[in-house]
């Protein structure tokens, strides 16, 4: 078997410092700290997941939400489209009592005036209701048939005495 050589001087008081028998480590804490260590992972990772899993249906809400507001924002446009339209004004116009106007004048930045001017052709004025009241009292008002504008059939030189909403 193997013996171990003599030491002398400094490597006998070194030696001295070390243990003469085989070290062997505790593997309890250990083995208890590498389980730990990967139960804290997972633990970590689920965690991970679901806050992952929470955000990922929130994006789904908010996608939806901002497809519904933009169907939304859509429908008011045309809404707006429809009421901005040529014909469209013109037919409001026409209900709230304008009448196209005569031939313009203009102004010189001298003060002269350039061009003859005209009055608009004046015709009768006509009931004027919101399109909301008109629904309404069309509905309500008896002896008068459906879609008919209360009042036009009546003497077109009459003046209502109140205006609805005013």
């Amino acid at each position: 078997m193997s013996r171990k050589p003599e030491l002398r001087g400094r490597a006998a008081r070194l030696a001295q410092l070390l243990p003469t028998g085989r070290a062997q480590a505790a593997r309890t804490p250990f083995v208890l700290l590498v389980v730990l260590l990967l139960g804290g992972g997972l633990i970590v990772l689920l965690v991970l997941n679901s806050a992952l899993s929470e955000g990922a249906f929130r994006l789904d809400d908010l996608k939806r939400e901002t497809k519904s507001l933009t169907d939304e924002e859509q429908a008011l446009q045309r809404d707006i489209d429809a009421y901005s339209a040529p014909d469209a004004l013109q037919r409001r116009a026409r209900e709230l009592g304008m009448v196209p106007g005569g031939d313009p004048a203009f102004l010189n930045p001298d003060g002269k005036v350039r061009g003859v001017p005209s009055p608009a052709a004046a015709s009768r004025a006509p009931l004027v209701l919101a399109p909301e009241a008109l629904a309404t009292v069309t509905a309500t008002l008896p002896g008068t048939a459906p879609g008919a504008v209360p009042g036009a059939a009546a003497d077109p030189t009459s003046t209502p005495a109140s205006t609805p909403g005013r």
